[in-house]
């Protein structure tokens, strides 16, 4: 940690200083805005309180606060993050303790000339953080995997592989949006157990994915891989990721090559993207094995990474649906999870995806899996929640649900807190589901 995570430091920004809020001057988190109802040319902002500051134009301002960084200021006037990424974590991390000295309590002379570079949270549209290249998504939890697994295969639930090597797919790049885009009922092909003929239409077991995403900053070279001891080296930051599953197209379609049309209809992830240096007072020990467990293969395996190779985020999914909507309630929280339930870490799954010399690059996306812990109540979605639409879930009004339904609205939240440190958000990734087209 350093001066950037104080717990005292307060900033000139007054909403940045409530308690309650997402982004304190500990968080500073990296986005993509322009002024909502504009078609101004997007450009790099962080979250400071309920405001958004332009990184280019505060550096314009105030040019003293952020001297030595041309580099990493001039990449903050693009249209999306990815040049800022392919810096690499060392000037991302100078970028933002200049951020946070700038927006300091303390510092007078930034307040006095930064004004005009802030603009209300409620006045931008965030546009999707990066160009994403590449998507991968992992299936990194154990009790995830466990509970899948035992809905269809009862007396195997874990295949041999799931404990010596972190699994995941090749999804779609082109349907990932950032929050708040709506999302449509995807139609596909499915076929019940008793069916006797696939027939094509709407999705009926509409589901969703909480996870955490990492987006590459610096990548490596085709044939080059990527240490363990050197993997966060390689991570520009985190954010919340919802990855959509039609779960009877899935179940039809998965054999024998795994997901396709049930997963690449949309991906949702949170419009701020979290650095490592703001999550480092949250750092927690990798996932402890039970007895008997094998221990990851060397390659996946340093001390530092079980000491401290994981991030402690609360993450919880609430849904609202168009009946709460018009009698003007929120939405109602449905799990609470915590991201220390993984089985691999961040750092393995980018150093297993490059152990072959597949080159990372900047703005990839990679997606831990479902994250769910060992209590009903910390089912990471509706799958795992109902065993499959057996047990619906009750909402407090009444209604129940057994997938989701057209008009509901899905947030997935996530935050850190530990003592004596300030709370940090990421914020919220939320969509409403639209009838099938």
């Amino acid at each position: 940690m350093d001066t950037t995570n104080d717990p005292a430091r307060t900033s000139w920004v007054t909403s940045a200083n409530a308690p309650e809020t997402d982004f304190p001057i500990q968080n500073l988190p990296f986005g993509v805005f322009r002024r909502a109802g504009t078609q101004d040319a997007p450009r790099v902002g962080v979250a400071i309180g309920d405001m958004v500051l332009d990184v280019h134009a505060a550096a314009t301002t105030a040019p003293t606060q952020f001297e030595g960084l041309a580099l990493a200021v001039g990449a903050c006037a693009h249209a999306s993050l990815n040049a800022l990424m392919a810096l690499g974590r060392g000037p991302v991390t100078l970028l933002r303790a200049a951020l946070a000295s700038a927006l300091d309590a303390k510092n007078g002379e930034a307040q006095s000339v930064l004004q005009q570079a802030l603009i209300p949270m409620r006045d931008v549209e965030m546009m999707l953080p990066a160009q994403v290249g590449d998507y991968t998504d992992f299936y990194a939890s154990v009790y995830h995997a466990t509970n899948v697994g035992s809905m269809f295969r009862p007396d195997n639930a874990l295949l041999p592989n799931y404990k010596h090597v972190p699994i995941g797919y090749h999804g779609r790049a082109s349907s990932i949006v950032v929050s708040d885009t709506p999302v449509v009922r995807p139609v596909g092909q499915r076929k019940g157990p008793n069916d006797v003929e696939p027939t094509v239409g709407p999705s009926r077991s509409l589901d969703y994915e909480c996870e955490v995403g990492v987006f590459i900053g610096a990548g490596n070279a085709l044939g080059d891989t990527i240490p363990l001891q050197s993997a966060e080296q390689h991570m520009f930051g985190l954010c919340l990721v919802n990855d959509w599953s039609a779960r009877d197209v899935q179940a039809w379609e998965y054999q024998p090559l795994g997901p396709f049309l049930a997963k690449n209809f949309a991906t949702t992830v949170s419009p701020w993207v979290v650095t490592l240096d703001a999550l480092e007072p949250f750092r927690a020990p990798a996932f402890v094995r039970p007895e008997g467990d094998p221990p990851p293969l060397p390659y996946l395996l340093t001390a530092e990474n079980e000491a401290r190779g994981a991030v402690s985020i609360t993450l919880e999914v609430r849904l609202q649906t168009s009946a709460m909507r018009a009698l003007g309630e929120k939405a109602e929280p449905v799990s609470r999870t915590t991201f220390t339930h993984m089985y691999w870490t961040m750092g393995q799954l980018v150093t297993h995806h490059a152990m072959n010399g597949c080159n990372l690059r900047p703005g990839d996306l990679l997606a831990s899996g479902t994250v769910s812990g060992p209590s009903k109540g910390e089912r990471g979605c509706l799958l795992e929640l109902t065993w499959r639409g057996v047990e619906p879930l009750v909402l407090s009004g009444g209604e129940t649900r057994a997938f989701l339904e057209d008009g509901d609205v899905v947030e997935i939240a996530g935050w850190c807190e530990a003592p004596g440190m300030r709370r940090i958000g990421f914020g919220v990734a939320r969509a409403l589901v639209l009838p099938a087209r």
